[in-house]
C-alpha cells in the first residue's frame, strides 16, 4: 500500500518540480529605456499597465507595428522583472508560470529566438519603435536584423503590424495587472512607486 502511494505521488510532485522558479530568469534580466514612460512615472507599473490594455485589446495594435514592438518589448522586460524582482514579491497567482508559458507564444509569433536574451530584444524593438515613429523604415528593418529575429527586418515589421491573438500573453498581464491594483487597495509598498529605472529595486 505505502508503494502504491508513493507512485501515486510521482505525477504530483513533477507537476509541482515544474513550477519551481530559478533564481534568474533563463534569458536574463533586462532593464527598460528612459523613453519608455513620459515623465517621472514608475516604469514598470507603466509597462504592466500598458501591456494588459494591448494585449487585451489587440485590435489596438493592428496595423501599429510602432506600438506593437514597445508592447512586445514591455513583455519581454515584464517576464524578468515580475517573477524575480524583490519589489514584486507580494503579488499572488502562478506569476512567473504564465509568464514564461506567454513568452513560449510570443517569440515565435514575432519570430524572436527562443533562446535570445531579454536585453537586446528589449532594445532592439524599442528601437524600431522610434524609427517607425520617425519614419524611416529602413532603420526600423535594421534594428530588427540579425540573429535574434529569425526572420529577418522587413518580415518582423509585418509580423509586429499583424499580430495574432495571444492568448496566453493576454491572461499574464491581465493577472499582472488585477495584482498591481490588489496591491494598491491594500497600500502594499511593493506595487508603488519605482526606481524610475525599470529594475524593480534589485540589487
Amino acid at each position: 500500500m505505502r508503494r502504491m502511494n508513493a507512485l501515486l505521488a510521482l505525477p504530483v510532485l513533477a507537476v509541482l518540480a515544474g513550477c519551481v522558479t530559478p533564481d534568474q530568469p533563463p534569458q536574463g534580466y533586462a532593464t527598460l529605456p528612459p523613453d519608455s514612460v513620459q515623465g517621472a512615472g514608475d516604469p514598470t507599473r507603466a509597462a504592466v499597465l500598458g501591456t494588459s490594455y494591448a494585449f487585451g485589446n489587440p485590435g489596438t495594435l493592428a496595423g501599429n507595428p510602432a506600438a506593437a514592438a514597445r508592447a512586445v518589448a514591455n513583455y519581454e522586460y515584464l517576464a524578468t522583472e515580475l517573477p524575480y524582482g524583490p519589489r514584486w514579491r507580494g503579488m499572488n497567482g502562478p506569476i512567473g508560470p504564465l509568464f514564461a508559458d506567454g513568452l513560449r507564444e510570443l517569440r515565435p509569433a514575432i519570430g524572436i529566438a527562443p533562446n535570445a536574451p531579454a536585453q537586446p530584444v528589449v532594445q532592439s524593438l524599442y528601437a524600431a519603435s522610434r524609427a517607425i515613429n520617425a519614419g524611416d523604415q529602413a532603420a526600423a528593418e535594421r534594428s530588427l536584423s540579425g540573429p535574434i529575429f529569425v526572420n529577418g527586418g522587413a518580415a518582423t515589421l509585418q509580423r509586429l503590424a499583424n499580430l495574432p491573438p495571444l492568448p496566453r500573453v493576454a491572461a499574464a498581464t491581465a493577472l499582472a495587472a488585477q495584482e498591481l491594483d490588489r496591491q494598491d487597495r491594500l497600500g502594499s509598498p511593493r506595487g508603488s512607486g519605482g526606481d524610475g529605472g525599470g529594475s524593480g529595486g534589485r540589487p
